[in-house]
């Protein structure tokens, strides 16, 4: 690989490597946004039990994605180190997405917890195994700072496009395939999110080469690599950001289904739909939307299945404002700015759109929507940019020790994400218990538990927020900072290739 010498990444190989990110997507989105209301309300899980089965699994977590990260970094093939990693996994990583969300007739609620709590490990123990590698793979594929923007845009413009699916469409899809019966309707779901998934691995493995490869010199060490890395101030700060935003987008996005189902007045809501037309599938003037929706069996049933279209609608505009923000906004902030300057901007007015959340009354629907345009257009800048800023944190690790540990670096922000998730999830479900929300499919929540849902929608991961910004503030790679190392490692690494190959 060190005779690989050129940076530059045709553009088909951007988007065959995007669509690793969109299958991950499709298995990230469906746990942060559905994955605790699932266990509440198809499992029947206390919203305590859970949180704890999110949280569970972060213990185990704790010791995989470290290993899988050093197991990735010394992986050896004609293949690449973490490239090979994206082909093996695709068939179990989609196999366990089907199990955690499937009950194969578990009727105790202690062995469904426990069921639910063994699914979930199994599942996050493939995705590190599958995401680890895919992510690091993204590091690797080149050194030019403006070529690995674009690499991370493009990935994420994949993961929009997964975001908008399952956040849009998991509700109609189950609704379609259940036909009443809802265990039927969501593995039905996720059977067909799954192979979606696993084509998607496939195409990007084949499309996909990787560039950078460790110093010549470099020999495999443990202990250096996990001391290169942790004493790392840019990648720690690293750490505490991805941490605290994964926590922050798992508990609003379990929050906001609850919101919209118990905080939002559905019959404003309902009024809301019908004067964009959705609630009428043989309205004329409304077409569009009788194909999009109506064909999912949902419209046309009054005001009961309000919160279904409204949920699904507040997802897909969303999903649509972060994808037109990330390819408008992403790469030519983060050129113009550098990364870190523009991540501190638009983080900190996501947080303030956020906690805003916290103003509307039940029956402010416009408002709602208005938050939730503004929100996402705040966030999409940073959506690519985090993994853009790892792969310079593991450019900045061995420009600085002469050693590169590309894998385990990517392996400890993968823990941070999934802690996030696991913990923001767990957060949010421990919270709703404790201000009474009761599970199973119920219609209304006494209006402490509607106070709950309304403070895990806004003020409280605002705050949140507000911790990643202050991490920003310690992470030291700034826009100069990061071209004057990338030249430095350019011209290491074209004098080992000429060492190597005289």
């Amino acid at each position: 690989m060190n005779k690989i010498m050129s940076q530059k990444v045709p553009l088909g190989e951007k988007i065959g490597y995007s669509l690793g990110d969109a299958s991950a997507n499709l298995v990230f989105q469906m746990m942060m946004i559905f994955q605790l209301k699932f266990y509440t309300d198809v499992f029947g899980l206390d919203g305590a039990i859970a949180g704890s089965v999110l949280l569970v699994a972060r213990i185990v977590d704790a010791f995989v994605d470290p290993a899988v990260g050093i197991i990735s970094d010394r992986t050896n093939t004609k293949w690449g180190k973490y490239r090979p990693w994206v082909l093996w996994t695709a068939l179990p990583f989609s196999v366990f997405y089907v199990l955690a969300f499937y009950n194969p007739g578990i009727e105790d609620k202690g062995m469904v917890a426990l069921y639910a709590t063994l699914s979930y490990i199994l599942l996050m123990t493939m995705y590190s195994l599958n995401n680890t590698p895919y992510s690091s793979l993204g590091g690797v594929m080149t050194g030019d700072i403006k070529e690995r923007t674009s690499i991370t845009s493009i990935r994420f413009v994949a993961a929009t496009i997964a975001q908008f699916v399952v956040q849009g469409l998991t509700l109609p899809l189950v609704n379609k395939f259940g036909n009443g019966d809802a265990q039927r309707g969501w593995l039905y779901t996720i059977s067909l999110f799954a192979a979606i998934a696993f084509v998607f691995l496939v195409i990007a493995f084949f499309s996909s080469r990787e560039r950078i490869a460790p110093p010549p010199a470099q020999k495999m060490n443990i202990k250096e690599d996990v001391k290169d890395t942790l004493s790392s101030v840019p990648w720690r700060a690293m750490f505490v950001l991805t941490l605290f935003i994964f926590i922050t987008l798992a508990m609003w996005g379990s929050a906001m289904n609850f919101y919209f189902q118990y905080a939002v007045d559905q019959k404003s809501l309902y009024n809301f739909l019908d004067m964009l037309g959705l609630t009428d599938p043989g309205n004329e003037k409304t077409g569009i939307w009788a194909t999009v929706l109506g064909s999912f069996n949902l419209i046309a049933r009054g005001q009961a299945d309000a919160y279904s279209i409204g949920f699904s609608l507040f997802n897909m505009i969303g999903a649509v404002v972060q994808f037109i923000g990330v390819i408008c906004l992403s790469s030519y902030l983060a050129n113009r700015y550098g990364k870190k300057q523009t991540f501190i901007v638009c983080l900190s007015l996501t947080a303030l759109f956020t906690a805003l959340f916290y103003l509307p009354t039940p029956a402010d629907v416009e408002l709602m929507f208005v938050l939730c345009i503004l929100k996402s257009l705040a966030y999409a800048p940073t959506v690519p940019l985090l993994w853009a800023m790892i792969g310079d944190v593991a450019d900045h690790v061995e420009y600085v020790n002469h050693r590169r540990a590309t894998g385990f670096c990517f392996s400890g922000v993968v823990f941070a994400l999934k802690a996030g998730l696991g913990l923001g999830g767990a957060f949010a479900g421990v919270i709703l218990s404790v201000f009474g929300y009761v599970s199973g499919n119920v219609t209304t929540q006494n209006d402490m538990a509607v106070d709950g849902i309304r403070l895990v929608s806004s003020i409280i991961p605002a705050l949140l927020f507000g911790i990643g910004v202050g991490a920003l503030f310690f992470y030291p790679i700034t826009k100069q900072y990061n071209e004057r190392m990338q030249a430095d490692l350019a011209e290491r690494r074209r004098q080992a290739g000429q060492e190597a190959n005289p």
